[in-house]
Formats: structure tokens, sequence, C-alpha cells
């Protein structure tokens, strides 16, 4: 999250990294985000991949949450775990725009950012496990699925992130913390699912090769999503101190691509796409072949 500013003291939560800039003309460009301050160039790069990130995401958000909806209308059961998560993206991304726009209540919108980011980080724990317990505990997980089951857990991810709120009555360096636990602290999740499911994939036989094919391919988006975007900004929020300032430019980027990246995964858990990604990887190699061999 971020907005536009010409003031190097909009927050005392920044301090930190404002000081870095104080050096800086007051009249240059200044952006800032959920980590710092940045002025000159680095600002205004930031600035427009945050539009081009929220004009892109935003509209691709709300049309994957309306064709979910429009198959629970249907009856299709369409995962409830993925609307949550799209549901979290598209606050990060209000709070994006309000962040570009200048709103006021600045701190109210840093608050409700992370509580959309670290609720991200929990659903996709959930379809992490759900996808797990799909091939390695199938009938109990048939038998014990309930919509129940799913709108309790649901709940408990949107209230557990309420927590970090307690973080600030703290400094500064007390909140990027405890943040950076909240966004570590699933990375052995993520490594023991896929790892077990690997494991379990070849015996089990009450599921589809093609089913099989789909739960690895969401595991292996979510695992990458989480260590390529997730995983610079805790490392941010640890070494915040010795880590240069372009770091958490990076790191900042490389977050507020989280939503875009949900948008993928969404793709990867609906039925049919990844065969026909597979099947054109397939038809492309045959292709190349081909024509390999007809020029040899």
């Amino acid at each position: 999250m971020g907005y536009f500013n010409n003031s190097t003291t909009w927050n005392e939560s920044h301090d930190e990294n404002i000081n870095t800039f104080n050096d800086t003309d007051h009249n240059d460009f200044m952006f800032c985000t959920m980590n710092g301050c940045s002025s000159g160039k680095e600002a205004f790069v930031s600035y427009v991949i945050t539009w081009i990130i929220v004009c892109i995401s935003l509209p691709l958000t709300l049309l994957a949450i309306y064709s979910l909806c429009f198959l629970v209308r249907k009856d299709h059961g369409a995962p409830v775990y993925i609307i949550n998560l799209l549901i979290s993206d598209l606050v990060q991304l209000l709070c994006m725009t309000s962040g570009v726009a200048y709103i006021g209540l600045l701190w109210v919108v840093d608050f409700i950012y992370y509580h959309g980011l670290f609720t991200s980080v929990g659903f996709m724990v959930c379809i992490s496990l759900e996808r797990y317990l799909l091939i390695v505990w199938p009938l109990w997980y048939r038998f014990r699925r309930t919509i129940k089951t799913s709108v309790v857990v649901c709940v408990l991810v949107w209230i557990l992130p309420l927590v970090y709120f307690l973080t600030y009555i703290f400094d500064d360096q007390v909140k990027k913390y405890v943040a950076a636990i909240y966004i570590l602290l699933p990375l052995p999740l993520f490594i023991l699912f896929l790892g077990g499911t690997l494991k379990a994939l070849s015996a089990s036989i009450s599921v589809s090769s093609d089913e099989k094919r789909r739960i690895v391919a969401v595991l292996v988006v979510l695992l990458l999503i989480y260590i390529l975007l997730f995983l610079p900004t805790a490392i941010w929020f640890l070494a915040s101190k010795i880590i240069r300032v372009h770091f958490w430019i990076l790191s900042d980027i490389l977050i507020q691509l989280s939503p875009l990246a949900d948008l993928i995964l969404y793709i990867f858990m609906m039925k049919g796409a990844t065969d026909k990604i597979l099947a054109s990887l397939c038809c492309c190699r045959m292709q190349i072949q081909e024509s390999t061999e007809l020029t040899a």
C-alpha cells in the first residue's frame, strides 16, 4: 500500500525509512508504501507500478469473484477458500487504490491493508491443506468436509489477523517482527503439504489423474507465490536495519503483485484449465519437434 506525498513526516511508523531521505528536496516526488518512503526516480517507478497493478488486478478480481459466486448460485459448489482469498485480495487492492489517491486516515488504511494481506496468507494455507487432505486422506476429507466446517475456518482466518492491531501500541520495529513471524509461519506447512502430496500421489486410487495434476499444479503455484512474493517482505521486516533501501522497494512491489498472482492460482484451480495448459505445452513441443525433423 502506498500513496503520493510531498512531506517526509506523514506517519511516525515510517520514521526510520523517512530519515534516509532527509537530504532530498521536499518538492521532489515522494511516494510512501507500507515499508517506507522513497523519492525521485524510485518513487515514480513504484507509483506507476502500483497503478498498473491496481488497474489490471481490480477488474479481473471482481470478475473472478462474480464467476465463482455464479457457480454457487448454479449449485456447482465453488471452492470457498479461493473465494475468500480473492476477497482478501480485493481488500488489498482497494487499500492500494486509496493509497495512490492519497486519501486520509492513513493508519486505518495501513491496518486494513495488513489485515487483507495476512488473511490472504491464511487462505493460501487453507487451500494448500485442502489439496493435501484430498490426496493423503481422501475418505476422511470427503466425509468430514462440510459447509459448516468451511464457514468456521473462514471466520477464524478473518478474525486471527485482528490480533495484529494490538501491535500498534508498540513501536514500528515490534510491528515488523510480528508481521514477519506471521508471514514466515506458513512456510513449513507449504513444504510439508507439497512433499506429503507428492509422496502419496502414486498410491492414491480414489483421485483421477486429471485431478492429481491439478492438485499438484495448485500446490506448486502456491509455494512459488509464497517464496517469490511474500518471503522478501518478511526478510525486510526482520533485517530492515542492515538491508539496503532498494530492497524494500523491490519487496513492496513484489507483495503488491500477490493479488495478480492469486488470479493465476484461480486459473489453475478451475477444472480443465491445467489440462488445457499442459495440452498446449505438449502441442508446442510436438510442433517444434516436427519442424526440427523437417529442417534436418
